[in-house]
């Protein structure tokens, strides 16, 4: 019998097991509690509440402007949904780089404030220190290498990272430091699928991938990408399992439809 059956709440023990099983891991961003609920009732292993919540639910350009307060209000909103899913929350830009107090104090507040089991991380070798330093308070931490969204006014485009062999020794430097440092999983964006293949082989804790390829441990995807909420957005790496965004708006223009016509409410519609 598969791992992920076996287990009636999800753990980064259980996912370390699937990864030694080969069995692969499944894993979705969710921002509040009833697409969590859906979420987590449809056998998914991880939920992430991303600081793409920027982007998808606040609107801006990129996932800088998020505060912590912000995430610790959508992680806890997801929290309260979940009874199966691994729940991991983005720590935002601003609340861990360049000062591992100040990562202990914003993971300590995660933790307490949403009920969360883990927290993820950008970068490499510059945030081991914080890595470190958030596990001895006994926090999960998954790391993130690769395309670094918090990080895309130094790299000044959503390319295809490490493409180069310079960056790319660079990137299975780091990803062996940061489990090595006791990261329980690692994300991988958008980097090519050869490198995320050998990271996956030489690096023993599970490595999730996003527009890395089909050779790592498990995938994921940002909700409303995969659902065609977010329109205008096409990389290649999307699969979009609905046309959400058409759907909802032609509901939306039969209801308006309905309401000016007086053939909402009908008869079987009042009291």
């Amino acid at each position: 019998m598969s791992v992920n059956k076996e287990v009636r709440r999800v753990t980064t023990h259980t996912l370390q097991e699937m990864k030694n099983k080969g069995e692969k891991i499944a894993m979705l961003t969710a921002y509040d509690y009833s697409m969590a609920l859906i979420v987590d009732q449809s056998g998914i292993d991880v939920i992430l509440v991303g600081d793409s919540a920027s982007n998808v639910m606040a609107g801006h350009e990129t996932t800088l402007p998020i505060t912590l307060d912000q995430m610790i209000y959508h992680a806890a909103s997801v929290v309260r949904a979940c009874k199966r899913s691994l729940v991991v929350v983005d720590m935002p830009f601003g609340s861990y780089q360049g000062n591992s107090k100040e990562a202990l104090n914003s993971a300590i507040r995660i933790m307490k404030e949403t009920g969360g089991h883990a927290i993820k991380m950008e970068g490499g070798e510059e945030i081991v220190e914080s890595v470190k330093r958030i596990l001895t308070a006994g926090i999960p931490v998954m790391g993130h290498l690769g395309l670094t969204p918090q990080s895309i006014y130094k790299f000044g485009t959503y390319q295809v990272r490490a493409k180069e062999e310079a960056e790319a020794e660079r990137l299975i430097h780091d990803a062996k430091l940061l489990a090595e440092s006791g990261c329980f999983a690692i994300v991988l964006e958008k980097i090519p699928a050869t490198l995320a293949k050998r990271v996956a082989q030489e690096v023993h804790v599970p490595i999730i991938g996003i527009g890395a390829g089909g050779d790592v441990d498990g995938q994921v995807l940002v909700l409303h990408d995969m659902l065609g909420i977010t329109e205008g957005f096409t990389p290649r790496f999307l699969r979009k399992y609905l046309n959400m965004g058409e759907q909802m708006r032609g509901a939306v223009e039969q209801y308006v439809s309905d309401v000016r016509s007086a053939d909402f409410p009908n008869d079987k519609e009042q009291y």
